[in-house]
């Protein structure tokens, strides 16, 4: 399994504010969802700047099956600074060891679409957990990775989504469990925060791209990267007018990184980018990087009049308090999503 690239790891060290190093040198890290895309893209570069800066991490890694990470991803696995701590983000009782950061991104997105009722329970009771271990162990820091689904659906009239919007998933839709849990897990950090006195932030995550994406999930660009590297014809389920925005994962962790630092306590940040474009317009940008030309088709002809449906965030709050930008285009994300996913395959035939 290789490693991400080196280019995006200059990316992260060129573009992470140098406090943020300095805030996370000498820290014992516990992270949940650590073997996911995600979790994967933050041990990449803590492993990395661990060696660069000196930092003499400590990152406790919490999942189900150690075998299974160890088989996907041995040089994330098996680092000196890495401890693999077997067990469910749903029941962590059993752990004691004393910890200085809680990074809490344990929620399988792919399958955010099974029992709605299990959806819901494992994200409030996973951060109930998490919380109670950050109190428990000593930690200052927590940071919850939440949704861009808290917000329910975007108003038709709003092409971007602040952080300041008060709408919801509607509860009578049990589809919207994810949104649902994940309002819920945001309120039990801000109580926990004022309760115990830790510092807590929330991340509100938007649509991503990049190396460790599965392509075989429910995610469309991961769907139309997966169809193009094989040479076939991207197809558009719908209409394709849906509006997203996708913001590369080696970007994601300089937001990441730079909440859990250097953002507010209490506060919550839109994490993604800002740059809107339809489900139709991505298949052709897919088709013209992977392929050469624009080869797509829609299976359903727009509705006149009909509202375009979006999922974009406002990025204002996170652009004008931490200086955040979004560093890598689309295009350039495409490509390196693919190169790496090839990249992989041929090693593991190897």
């Amino acid at each position: 399994m290789p490693g991400v690239a080196a280019d995006d790891l200059d990316l992260i060290a060129r573009h992470t504010a140098p406090s943020v190093w300095r805030a996370l040198a000498g820290q014992r890290i516990f992270i949940t969802g650590g073997t996911g895309f995600i979790g994967c893209w933050l041990l990449e570069t803590l492993l990395w700047a661990d060696q660069q800066f000196k930092l003499d991490l400590c990152l406790h890694v919490l999942t189900r099956r150690p075998e299974a990470f160890i088989a996907k991803a041995p040089h994330l696995a098996q680092h000196p600074a890495v401890r693999l701590v077997q067990g469910d983000v749903t029941d962590l009782a059993h752990l004691n060891d004393a910890i200085d950061i809680v990074l809490h991104a344990a929620t399988d997105v792919a399958n955010a679409g099974s029992d709605p009722r299990q959806v819901f329970d494992d994200i409030v009771n996973g951060t109930r957990e998490t919380l109670e271990l950050a109190r428990r162990c000593g930690a200052r820091r927590y940071l919850l990775t939440s949704s861009g689904a808290i917000y329910g659906r975007q108003p038709d009239a709003m092409t971007h989504i602040p952080e300041h919007y008060v709408g919801a998933p509607d509860t009578l839709l049990p589809g919207t469990a994810y949104g649902q849990g994940k309002r819920v897990a945001e309120w039990l950090v801000q109580c926990a925060g004022v309760q115990h006195h830790m510092e807590t932030r929330i991340a509100r995550v938007f649509a991503l791209l990049g190396p460790y994406l599965p392509l075989n999930a429910h995610f469309a660009a991961g769907n139309f990267i997966r169809d193009a590297m094989a040479g076939q014809e991207i197809k558009v389920g719908g209409d394709g007018t849906a509006h997203r925005s996708y913001l590369y994962a080696a970007d994601m962790v300089i937001w990441l990184l730079s909440i859990l630092v250097n953002g507010a306590s209490g506060q919550a940040y839109n994490l993604g980018s800002d740059d809107a474009l339809s489900i139709r317009q991505l298949a052709a940008a897919v088709s013209r990087v992977l392929l050469g030309e624009e080869r797509y088709s829609v299976s359903a002809a727009p509705v006149p009049g009909a509202p375009v449906q979006r999922y974009i965030p406002d990025v204002d709050k996170a652009r004008n308090e931490l200086n955040l930008i979004v560093h890598t285009d689309l295009s350039s994300a495409i490509r390196k999503t693919a190169d790496w996913t090839m990249t992989r395959s041929l090693s593991s035939r190897a």
